[in-house]
């Protein structure tokens, strides 16, 4: 079955043939890639010493109105490629020394990126990959991927439904991720490290924390810790970026060295311990990569 012909991948479920038209996202029935590269700015055991693998695809199935990498997200920048070129691309990082593959924000080309990483997974591809995702996703597209991804890179944006129709223009957004979740866990289970460090296997789920909204952010990591306990890692971000301006004055701004300070404290108050916390300025620029499809221009 070609689910392409009636996109019901995400929770969107626009139903559109892809080959003839656009859903929300804005994806075709063609992988169309931003960029690729050795990324240092994931979590020291996603990263490491050498970088994580990261393969950035074009388009998202939410709407951050705040969302930093809106070049690629919201306006679709990038290149087509053909699957044959994406089996290439994963081949290159692994040799380049990437201690993972990455594949950011994928949700909405989990048919072809299956059908990749089932021919090579385990035998040509023998580094850990990574589904790094809003966890805007239906459980039966996470499902697909049972058993060919090792480390689920999830994000819980929003605890409060209000907020998440608001800024990223869905509905039921912490039920829906949060099933999603439980499936991503159900299939890795709890963290395994090599003795380098790195994470082979497990959840970690990111809570980026906006300004304006750490109740929210409380809420998130409450449920988190109480769900999963010490089997999965938590990273409590303060990257907040504001790349363009809202019609929300506290999306505007930073996050203050207060308010984040009153998060992780508050993590630390009810017995978080396995977690990944910022420290200094990391709200720049130069964390936001610089898009740039000359490294796809090679025979796709």
């Amino acid at each position: 079955m070609d689910l392409l012909k009636e996109c019901m991948i995400c929770p969107r479920k626009c139903g559109v043939n892809r080959y003839e038209k656009k859903g929300f996202c804005g994806a075709t029935n063609q992988l169309k890639l931003a960029y690729y590269s050795l990324h240092q700015w994931e979590e020291p055991c996603i990263s490491g010493r050498k970088g994580s693998g990261t393969i950035f695809f074009s388009y998202c199935s939410l709407g951050c109105l705040y969302c930093q990498n809106q070049k690629i997200s919201l306006k679709g920048y990038g290149k087509v490629i053909s699957m044959k070129k994406l089996k290439e691309i994963m081949l290159e990082l692994q040799e380049k020394g990437a201690h993972n593959i990455n594949l950011v924000t994928p949700t909405h080309y989990v048919p072809q990126i299956q059908s990749v990483l089932k021919k090579v997974k385990n035998s040509l591809l023998t580094i850990s990959v990574v589904y790094n995702t809003s966890s805007y996703e239906n459980v039966g597209t996470i499902k697909m991927l049972n058993g060919l991804i090792d480390i689920y890179l999830a994000d819980l944006k929003y605890y409060d439904d209000s907020l998440a129709k608001k800024y990223s223009k869905c509905e039921n957004y912490f039920e829906i991720a949060t099933m999603a979740i439980d499936e991503m866990y159900r299939q890795v289970g709890s963290c395994e490290f090599g003795k380098d460090g790195l994470l082979k296997k497990g959840l970690i789920v990111r809570v980026l924390v906006l300004p304006g909204h750490i109740h929210d952010a409380k809420e998130i990591i409450h449920y988190l810790y109480h769900t999963y306990h010490d089997d999965i890692y938590i990273s409590i971000m303060n990257q907040y970026t504001p790349v363009t301006s809202t019609s929300y004055d506290h999306l505007n701004r930073k996050l203050t060295e207060e308010e984040y300070d009153e998060v992780i404290n508050y993590a630390l108050t009810i017995g978080v311990k396995n977690a990944f916390i910022q420290e200094g300025d990391t709200a720049k620029e130069s964390f936001i990569p610089d898009f740039d499809t000359s490294v796809l221009k090679k025979k796709n």
